[in-house]
């Protein structure tokens, strides 16, 4: 009989084959910009319409998290998975067959709606379905996955042209479709419907039935409750219009979502998306020789993975307050060198001819950035919003995590053709900065803590520490 750890790998690993084709979504501007502007391609681009086909992920992804977020209320995390994944399936098939940039477009847009609807619920379904001391390593591992499928693209990109690569989109993305299809519900979705029974059914079956999981199940089971009785499983418009208004009164709602805007925002300063999607311009800058961007890129992207691989380890024995510090302060510094390094060289200041010296310190800086800054906002929003407002807080987040991305695929190849690289870092550097200093007040540490509780800080501002002799929930370990 397969071990809880053995069925969450097989759960989560839905998540990590989407996660990889969301990469590839990510990054397929770094093949299809390029492809449209070559003198026989048989659609052209110019730089507005180009940077549209880039950003306009972004802006669909929008609506992908509104979707889902409706979804997952209603259908549960299951049956919304399977569906926000079909306009992906269908986008990989419209750009294969687009012969006009309208066409391309339109499998872009549905490309973002799939990458915005999985994003968060990607991030639910592990903090949901995994346990404590691994969820914070499998958070991590999907930001790897997204990593992976930006240099799947790279790679691809050496040998074959974007209509093929899109195929190779398709194929991950039908074999996701599938392992999602063999999933149980999940056990916090059906609580919060009133189910206990199915709910703890399903909780022993992913997590085990050790004293452990019997209290937190309680305590699940406790506050669903509670809730079911302050709200019912179904409500009116209306009065759902006035629990959301009501959720901005919250602390456990506003502090959790402040924190998501800035580990935002420094996740796409730090280069999550724009560096894979305009990889093959950045390097062709930095060194002056496109001949070897492709090696240089394809080293740049193994080092980021191996580096989020790392910080999957590093979180099970660092906390993620230090993890993040410790390397985001570092990176920081690290950054501003490369921005004055290569402000001089374009003064002429200095030598250009040392290409080796700029290209080692972005290495050193994507080691440490990728080791904690750029995956952090997709690994806490599995854990920091409570279930009473998973579904609106997720959705918000994810147009929030979308606008920062549409922005940044927006504004970059501007930024590189009029500040160049190092105006570029800059300005992506300050944000950085800015960042950092805020979330030094503003997070707290969340390894190995429950939802439960993590849940509890947020409306009392320290972690409970829950007491196995209570009366109480000694007759719930008995469920």
């Amino acid at each position: 009989m397969a071990s809880p750890l053995a069925r969450q790998i097989w759960t989560v690993s839905g998540v990590f084959t989407n996660m990889l084709v969301q990469g590839m979504v990510l990054s397929f501007p770094s093949c299809l910009l390029p492809g449209l502007r070559e003198t026989d391609s048989p659609i052209k681009a110019d730089l507005a319409t180009a940077s549209w086909l880039a950003s306009s992920v972004g802006l669909s992804s929008m609506l992908g998290f509104l979707i889902s977020s409706y979804l997952m209320d209603r259908c549960g995390r299951r049956i919304s998975h399977l569906l926000v994944i079909l306009p992906g399936i269908s986008a990989w098939l419209f750009i294969y067959f687009a012969h006009n940039v309208l066409t391309l477009m339109l499998g872009r847009i549905l490309a973002g709606i799939t990458a915005g609807a999985t994003v968060t619920l990607g991030a639910i379904v592990i903090g949901e379905y995994t346990s404590p001391e691994y969820r914070g390593m499998f958070l991590n591992l999907k930001s790897a996955s997204v990593c992976l499928g930006n240099m799947v693209v790279h790679i691809l990109h050496n040998f074959f042209n974007w209509k093929t690569i899109a195929i190779f989109g398709l194929i991950p993305q039908i074999f996701a479709f599938l392992i999602i299809y063999t999933w149980p519900e999940s056990p916090a979705w059906l609580a919060s419907k009133g189910q206990f029974q199915k709910a703890k059914e399903t909780f022993f079956w992913l997590r085990g039935s050790s004293e452990r999981e019997k209290l937190e199940l309680s305590e699940l089971f406790k506050k669903q409750e509670a809730s079911l009785l302050k709200f019912g499983v179904e409500s009116t418009l209306m009065n759902s219009l006035k629990v959301i208004l009501k959720k901005f009164t919250r602390k456990d709602f506003i502090k959790p979502i402040t924190i998501i805007v800035f580990t935002g925002i420094l996740s796409e300063a730090c280069g999550r998306h724009f560096f894979p999607a305009y990889a093959t311009q950045i390097i062709d800058d930095i060194t002056g020789d496109k001949t070897q961007s492709f090696y240089y890129t394809l080293s740049i992207d193994l080092i980021i993975i191996s580096s989020i691989i790392l910080s999957s380890i590093l979180v099970k024995v660092i906390n993620l307050r230090t993890l993040l510090f410790t390397t985001g302060v570092p990176a920081l510094a690290v950054l501003t060198s490369v921005c004055v390094y290569l402000l001089l060289t374009f003064l002429d200041v200095i030598s250009k001819e040392r290409q080796w010296i700029p290209l080692s310190m972005i290495v050193i800086f994507f080691i440490l950035v990728n080791l904690c800054c750029t995956p952090i906002p997709y690994l806490i929003l599995g854990e920091i919003l409570p279930l009473s407002h998973r579904s609106i807080g997720s959705s918000l987040s994810g147009l929030i995590l979308s606008l920062f991305l549409m922005i940044a695929l927006k504004i970059t190849p501007y930024l590189l053709e009029n500040i160049n690289v190092h105006g570029t870092f800059t300005v992506y550097g300050g944000f950085v900065a800015v960042s950092l200093l805020l979330l030094y007040f503003m997070l707290p540490e969340t390894k190995n803590k429950t939802l439960v509780e993590i849940e509890d800080y947020f409306n009392n501002g320290k972690y409970h520490s829950y007491d196995e002799t209570d009366k109480d929930i000694k007759r719930r370990m008995l469920i």
